[in-house]
């Protein structure tokens, strides 16, 4: 089974360590036909404000930048090259980094980016959105997200769905998410388990309505979500797998079952959203990124339209 084929890893310039591409490679074993592509963008903008040198000579600079990076590149691919896994390296001069990888995804067509990432200060995450963030909203592509977090042999991986959604978008996304599931506990020899969380009885409720019951308003909601969770699992699951049901907010209920069963890979869908409504909003992605100790695959929907796609 060949399920990615062209790998598109984000180069951490400031590590010699480099978790993302460790993880692509041990995708890459796994499949016949498998390339990888070792992105590094790189910018100085010092060499954009030196006024005493022509252009030229700023050019003359950056190429001898992109030249000495393209060599410390080199050098961290050598010792997997020397054993057979094609990596090609490609070093950009770009001042943004998240449009740099998307736009190489539309230039080349990657089929998986897989990124390294690191927690980022609340403050800074509400003031300045991090690279990580606008790649998981507007990377048409699946994007992994790798912590350092080992890859057991029989590990686990959790998919989180929404199975009670009757929004059309959001049931194609769960069957995505389960088709993603099953191949890579495929490919990777893993345990498959499946999370979906369901909200409680909203606070006010009981004040408003004296007679509200809130235990067997929860009970209700409970046997509903779980009958639909069990449906859902019937009918996209063939294989053996463990089903989870938590009341709660998706972005508290996924990061505690992923540390429960000490989760190697968290799958789930990203809605894409940017602008305001993003800031207003966000994505479960991104809430959950920062709280998980291990990697997080993102999907995208079906109907997703990269805006980068649109400025062509």
């Amino acid at each position: 089974m060949i399920k990615y084929r062209n790998i598109l890893v984000v180069i951490d310039p400031l590590h010699d360590e480099q978790a993302a591409l460790s993880r692509a490679i041990y995708l890459a074993k796994r499949e016949d036909e498998a390339k990888i592509t070792a992105l590094l963008s790189i910018y100085d903008f010092s060499y954009e404000m030196t006024s005493m040198l022509s252009v030229d000579e700023r050019e003359a600079m950056r190429a001898g930048v992109i030249e000495e990076r393209k060599q410390w590149l080199d050098e961290i691919l050598k010792e997997y090259r020397s054993q057979g896994i094609p990596i090609d390296a490609k070093v950009v001069w770009h001042n943004r980094l998240f449009e740099c990888v998307i736009q190489e995804v539309l230039d080349q067509g990657h089929d998986l980016v897989v990124k390294s990432t690191h927690p980022h200060p609340t403050l800074q995450s509400i003031i300045f959105t991090p690279n990580d963030w606008h790649i998981l909203r507007k990377c048409p592509t699946p994007v992994l997200m790798v912590k350092e977090h080992d890859w057991p042999e029989n590990g686990n991986i959790l998919a989180a769905i929404h199975a009670s959604s009757e929004d059309p978008s959001h049931t194609t996304m769960n069957q995505n998410i389960a088709t993603e599931a099953k191949d890579l506990c495929k490919l990777l020899g893993a345990n498959l388990h499946v999370v979906n969380a369901y909200p409680s009885a909203p606070v006010n409720i009981a004040i408003e309505l004296p007679d509200f019951d809130p235990q067997r308003y929860n009970e209700n909601v409970h046997d509903f979500h779980e009958k639909e969770l069990g449906e859902f699992v019937e009918q996209h699951f063939s294989c053996p797998l463990n089903s989870h049901l938590r009341e709660g907010l998706a972005d508290d209920v996924i990061p505690d079952i992923a540390a429960e069963i000490d989760a190697e890979i968290v799958i789930l869908g990203t809605s894409g959203r940017s602008g305001f409504s993003a800031a207003l909003i966000g994505n479960t992605a991104e809430h959950v990124i920062d709280q998980l100790n291990c990697d997080l695959l993102a999907l995208k929907p079906d109907n997703f339209v990269c805006p980068l796609a649109d400025n062509e």
